[in-house]
This record gives structure tokens, sequence and C-alpha cells, in this order.
């Protein structure tokens, strides 16, 4: 189900209803508990949130993620150079 203007207000403050944020939390999540395949799936799910419609085939990603994005890819690869 789709969420519309009108229903943000009913999912609470601090609640955002772009895919890539919840996305980056269900990350977090992941993080904390260190399993790094769920890690590897929802960064993926996470570039295709950040790029879709961006106009066709040939589009250049030009603009940088978000720091709290950063945060979570670094500490992705901290996880990795630990376990490895």
């Amino acid at each position: 189900m789709a969420v519309t203007p009108s229903d943000q207000h009913a999912e609470g403050p601090g609640i955002s209803p772009r895919l890539s944020d919840r996305i980056l939390y269900a990350l977090n999540l992941a993080l904390e508990q260190e399993d790094i395949s769920i890690c590897d799936l929802l960064v993926r799910a996470l570039e295709l949130a950040m790029t879709r419609n961006t106009g066709g085939p040939a589009f250049v990603e030009r603009r940088g993620f978000p720091p709290e994005m950063e945060d979570a890819f670094d500490r992705l690869a901290q996880i990795r150079v630990t376990r490895s």
C-alpha cells in the first residue's frame, strides 16, 4: 500500500515516507546485527531507490550519498575488515 501525503501524519512524527530512508533504517539494524548478507541486499536496494527515475540508461549519477548513508557504508566496510 502506497503512502500518500495525507497518510504521513498517521505514521507518527519522525517517520519518513521516503523508501530510501526506510531502507537505510533497515540497513542500520542489519549493521547492528553484523548480518553482511542482509546488508549487501539492503545496500543494493538503497542504490536502486536513490537512482530510480533519473533519466534513462545513459544517466550518470553525479551527486554523492548523504552523510548518514556514507556512515552506514563505512560501518559495513569495517565489519568486513574485522571478519576477514
